[in-house]
């Protein structure tokens, strides 16, 4: 399965859940999932379903294709941490995330495109690949020619509200210095981590 592009905020009525990194938009004004028997209730779902569900917030939230998030589950279970607590810190510690936790992008799709585009740098080099996995004592800044960007000065600007503990922003200086790991309770949304591990270990 590859990255979703489809309607973002159907996706997120379908999980019955805002996905901060996936759109500025919220399902408040439809708060239940697409089509004609949307509004009305449903039954329990199953484990399976709840699973599904609870991996599709982190894989969809974050931009990941099947193939790749499954690379990564299988790198953190190989972790002494407890593997979701690890899947978590390898999904905030890339880049194109990080920029938007910090302000310099709305969503994760939009700063997956400015990185593309070769507008930022890490410890003044730059970097143009969205998986590319920040440290602790890493600082993330625009390219001198990219720092009056209007996609980037909308949300650097304003009040940002996600920017994380585990990261100190100079919003004059237009830097983010990454002072610890993310821990597993960073993310800006509700997912249960039992279920996702549990989906992926019956198919790895």
């Amino acid at each position: 399965m590859s990255r979703y592009h489809g309607p973002r905020v159907k996706k997120m009525r379908a999980l019955s859940l805002d996905l901060p990194g996936l759109s500025r938009k919220s399902m408040e004004r439809r708060p239940y999932p697409p089509g004609e028997h949307g509004p009305r209730s449903r039954r329990r779902p199953s484990e399976y379903k709840r699973q599904l569900q609870e991996k599709q917030k982190l894989r969809i939230n974050y931009g990941l294709g099947e193939r790749q998030f499954m690379r990564l589950v299988r790198e953190a279970g190989r972790s002494k941490m407890p593997t979701g607590h690890k899947i978590i810190e390898l999904l905030e510690r890339r880049l194109d995330n990080v920029l938007f936790r910090a302000g310099f992008a709305p969503t994760i799709p939009a700063a997956r495109q400015l990185v593309n585009h070769g507008h930022f740098m890490v410890n003044d080099k730059k970097v143009d690949i969205p998986s590319f996995r920040v440290k602790a004592g890493d600082k993330i800044a625009p390219r001198s020619k990219s720092e009056g960007l209007a996609a980037i000065l909308e949300t650097w600007e304003g009040e940002w509200q996600f920017r994380p503990d585990w990261m100190v922003v100079d919003v004059k200086g237009k830097v983010a210095e990454i002072i610890a790991l993310p821990p597993a309770d960073t993310i800006p949304f509700a997912v249960e981590l039992q279920p996702v591990v549990e989906y992926y270990s019956k198919r790895l």
